[in-house]
């Protein structure tokens, strides 16, 4: 029975493919919505930026990035997923202000010191491995650059400070966590990180 559960939680969310990945996006896009706009708002970054999103869902927080910088990269290891952002943000894309690419955390295939600024929401607990995401991560951001993290508390069996000793381990400094309630009362409790590139 559990397998049978991973198996639909990956389809669905982790990894997502057919039905189960499209029902999964269109859940994405309304759980995760008001905290993917409340993550691009604090990270703030400037047209020049350039900003780096991993696991972006079906868009919403790519299409809130894209309206603030014109250096915008999405990665999802998902057709599906990637298929939907692109209906998202067709006008971003067709301005060049935002690119989509398959990719994991741990696989960004950007080069070395390229990025300014690092987002991922409520995917970071299903990353395979989290020290080498961090770990490829830090090496994409140039120095100085921001990383923003965030999940459902409730999916971070291991908690904040575990994920920010982590974060440290990897070489970022200014560590800072905190909880945040989304204004939608679909959305459960926002666990979120900041770190920076030393």
């Amino acid at each position: 029975m559990e397998s049978i559960t991973r198996q639909l939680l990956t389809k669905g969310f982790g990894r997502p493919s057919g039905l189960l990945g499209r029902l999964g996006g269109r859940l994405m896009a309304h759980g995760n919505a008001a905290t993917e706009r409340h993550v691009v708002t604090l990270a703030a970054p400037s047209e020049q930026d350039v900003v780096l999103v991993i696991g972006p869902g079906p868009g919403v927080g790519l299409a809130a990035a894209a309206g603030r910088s014109a250096h915008v990269i999405g990665i999802d290891p998902s057709d599906v997923i990637r298929a939907m952002a692109r209906r998202r943000c067709a006008s971003p894309i067709a301005r060049g202000r935002l690119h989509l690419a398959p990719g994991t955390a741990a696989r960004t295939g950007r080069p070395d010191a390229s990025v300014d600024i690092v987002i991922a929401v409520n995917n970071v607990q299903l990353w395979p491995d989290v020290p080498a995401a961090l770990a490829d991560l830090h090496r994409v951001l140039r120095p100085g650059g921001r990383i923003l993290l965030a999940a459902h508390e409730k999916w971070l069996p291991a908690g904040l400070a575990t994920l920010a000793s982590t974060v440290l381990a990897a070489g970022f400094t200014s560590v800072r966590t905190w909880t945040w309630e989304p204004p939608s009362r679909m959305a459960p409790t926002a666990a979120l990180l900041s770190a920076v590139r030393r």
